[in-house]
């Protein structure tokens, strides 16, 4: 792929005021879009900047989960957080992620009105794709939202929230036209598409059908993403360790009519890493890097100080060992950055600010996730991709082997936060893929806390031959417990999404790598429950929010739809659509 260069001083950020829609009052949102837009915003200069703006909804938003599943923790060289480190949230928890994720909806639709004017139909289809991976990412956080009614204030300034399984039903039937307009388009360079080449930041390349190709494999694995949560999330106990029977029919959708359509289109799912480069340097500066790690003078970020390693996943000292060095993974030395005294040390959650865990002898956040200020902004990892393949795989709605595809994703994740080394220390992609498959061969020399080598370690091994006394097994609790190594920093919002909807209980006792109620099971290792729930001394719960509250702006402008939601939306324990468990 072409990496385009557009300088971002060019790149404006259109912050649309309100909730905007379309005249029709069904869920088909984007049949004809008739808001008025500003003639001058012409949807090939609109992509660079919505695909920047993605970037930095995806990859700086989600601290807080990043502290909640057990990645980071608050140093104590900052006072504590009350009401996040309580789980009493309140509308006023986070409000920033549904306006930025609504302007940035803003920021697609104008962009959509714009192509179909033109009839630059792989444009429209790239709107869609995007609108859809915005509007899943709300309803994962707030259950029922405005859809139909959305992205047209001048219409509908107070729009009606609409019915969550209705909004995934209806972004599905979207991907589907996305997918028919970008296979259909044409791929002229004279063409109202020939300007993706320069202007599409995430896929561009001087070969617009390497570019089509590109975003059909990336709406297909979103696809993917969607309909996983449609599956039922209870599993049954069996000694392969499979989800049992699932049901194939979930609200308002038929799923094998959904995989069937998957393999018909034979578009495939992305290999790599979904990323936007729209130029990033010293004087813009990648999304990740700049937040979390140092900004454009090189100095460290006030973010960079306050979070650091969480003691579930670094440990917390050499008797105490974290998940990564329990299981003696590598990537623990990607993610995270040792302090100057060189022995990694992670703070509890919710931990009283001491001398002792204070930000300089804490372990930070490494450069596995952005290698330095030119990195790319990854919006959506190979190694996400191939965990979800496995999953439907193994739960029978695709096929192919799911053993496999997990340990795919194990390589691209490998590969991916082991990129400073590569870039930079002499490494290759290669030396990474050698890491994996000793970590998958061997668990890499992992031992228990009694000294005991686990050589077929289940949160390793699809296939487990030594289970232990609890009859920990592989299969799916594997796929899921790999996939919550490898999301860490990338993708927290949709471990979140698999702490909700999966349920790893047996009546086979098995130890559950659990969040207070519920749990992700690390296949039955002797490794403390967790990630811990929050040590604060005003804590009384034992399990973290299942969702974010409706912010407070839209109880003072958007009073009587809100207020039709059910009482449950008021209260953060309460569960999404697809929450089964």
């Amino acid at each position: 792929m072409k990496q385009n260069k557009i300088t971002l001083l060019i790149i404006a950020t259109f912050l649309v005021v309100g909730l905007l829609s379309c005249s029709k009052e069904q869920l088909d949102i984007n049949d004809n879009p008739n808001a008025a837009t500003d003639s001058t915003m012409e949807f090939k200069y609109i992509l660079p900047s919505a695909q920047n703006n993605t970037a930095r909804i995806v990859l700086r938003s989600w601290s807080w989960l990043q502290n909640y599943l057990g990645y980071w923790a608050r140093s104590g060289t900052y006072a504590p957080n009350i009401q996040e480190e309580t789980y009493d949230i309140t509308t006023s928890f986070q409000t920033g992620i549904w306006s930025s994720i609504y302007d940035n909806l803003m920021d697609y639709q104008l962009m959509q009105i714009s192509a179909r004017k033109s009839n630059a139909g792989f444009y429209d289809g790239i709107a869609r794709v995007m609108k859809a991976h915005n509007f899943a990412i709300l309803v994962d956080i707030y259950n029922n939202v405005p859809y139909s009614q959305a992205l047209n204030g001048t219409v509908y300034p107070t729009p009606k929230y609409d019915n969550a399984v209705d909004i995934y039903v209806d972004l599905v039937k979207q991907l589907d036209t996305a997918q028919a307009l970008i296979s259909a388009a044409d791929l002229s360079e004279s063409g109202p598409n020939g300007s993706l080449s320069t202007y599409d930041v995430m896929y561009g390349d001087d070969d617009l059908s390497v570019t089509q190709s590109n975003w059909l494999k990336f709406s297909n694995t979103l696809k993917l993403r969607i309909l996983t949560k449609f599956m039922n999330g209870g599993l049954e106990y069996n000694s392969s360790g499979s989800v049992g029977s699932p049901q194939t029919i979930a609200p308002g959708i038929n799923l094998a009519a959904e995989f069937n359509k998957i393999d018909s289109t034979n578009y495939g799912f992305i290999t790599e890493d979904a990323a936007v480069q729209p130029g990033y340097g010293p004087d813009r500066g990648s999304p990740f890097y700049n937040s979390y790690i140092a900004g454009n003078t090189g100095v460290p970020t006030t973010n960079s100080i306050y979070y650091k390693a969480n003691a579930f996943s670094i440990g917390k000292d050499a008797n105490n060992p974290g998940i990564y060095e329990y299981l003696s993974d590598l990537r623990s030395l990607l993610m995270y950055e040792a302090p100057a005294s060189g022995i990694d040390k992670g703070v509890e959650y919710g931990a009283l600010p001491t001398t002792d865990n204070a930000a300089s002898k804490l372990t930070g956040i490494g450069y596995g996730f952005a290698a330095s200020d030119e990195s790319p902004a990854i919006l959506f990892t190979a190694a996400e991709s191939y965990f979800l393949q496995a999953e439907c795989m193994n739960r029978g709605f695709l096929t192919g082997d799911a053993q496999g595809a997990m340990e795919s994703g194990i390589v691209a994740s490998y590969i991916t936060t082991g990129q400073f080394y590569i870039e930079n220390a002499g490494f290759t992609a290669a030396d990474f893929e050698g890491f994996a498959y000793d970590y998958i061969a061997n668990n890499s020399g992992g031992f228990d806390p009694n000294g005991d080598p686990l050589p077929d370690n289940p949160a390793v091994h699809y296939t487990a031959t030594e289970l232990d006394a609890d009859g920990a097994v592989g299969g799916l609790f594997t796929i899921m417990s790999q996939k919550w190594l490898a999301l860490n920093g990338f993708a927290p919002f949709e471990v979140w999404s698999d702490y909700r909807r999966i349920d790893f209980s047996s009546s086979r006792g098995i130890k559950h790598f659990q969040y207070g109620g519920k749990s992700i099971d690390f296949a039955g290792i002797d490794f403390p429950v967790g990630p811990a729930i929050s040590k604060s001394p005003s804590n009384t719960k034992n399990e973290i929010p299942s969702r974010l509250l409706y912010p407070e702006s839209e109880y003072q402008f958007n009073a009587q739809n809100v207020g039709a939601q059910p009482s449950l939306g008021s209260y953060p324990f309460a569960r999404i659509f697809w929450d089964a468990n």
